[in-house]
């Protein structure tokens, strides 16, 4: 049988309390849930989900200021009816 030893870990009070009350939903105590994600993390060979920033790229964030602009523009037709939007696009 494996030994076992101790761990400590600092966080915020706030997300113990909350990640306690899930993972009691769960079924499991927080020890439980780290081993889960430290025997995950070792079967993946690093984190055992994505770890990146949400950042859009380039061509997004392009597409996002052209889609404000478009929004803002008081010459750009706006439709509230679905069936004078599908009128104007079979023409």
């Amino acid at each position: 049988m494996a030994t076992t030893t101790n761990f400590s870990v600092r966080m915020d009070s706030d997300v113990k309390k909350d990640c306690k009350a899930l993972y009691n939903e769960l079924g499991v105590n927080l020890t439980t849930a780290i081993n889960v994600f430290l025997r995950q993390s070792l079967r993946a060979g690093g984190f055992p989900f994505d770890v990146k920033l949400d950042r859009p790229n380039k061509e997004t964030i392009a597409t996002m200021l052209e889609a404000e602009r478009i929004a803002k523009d008081p010459t750009v037709k706006g439709y509230t009816d679905l069936d004078e939007l599908f009128a104007d696009l079979k023409k």
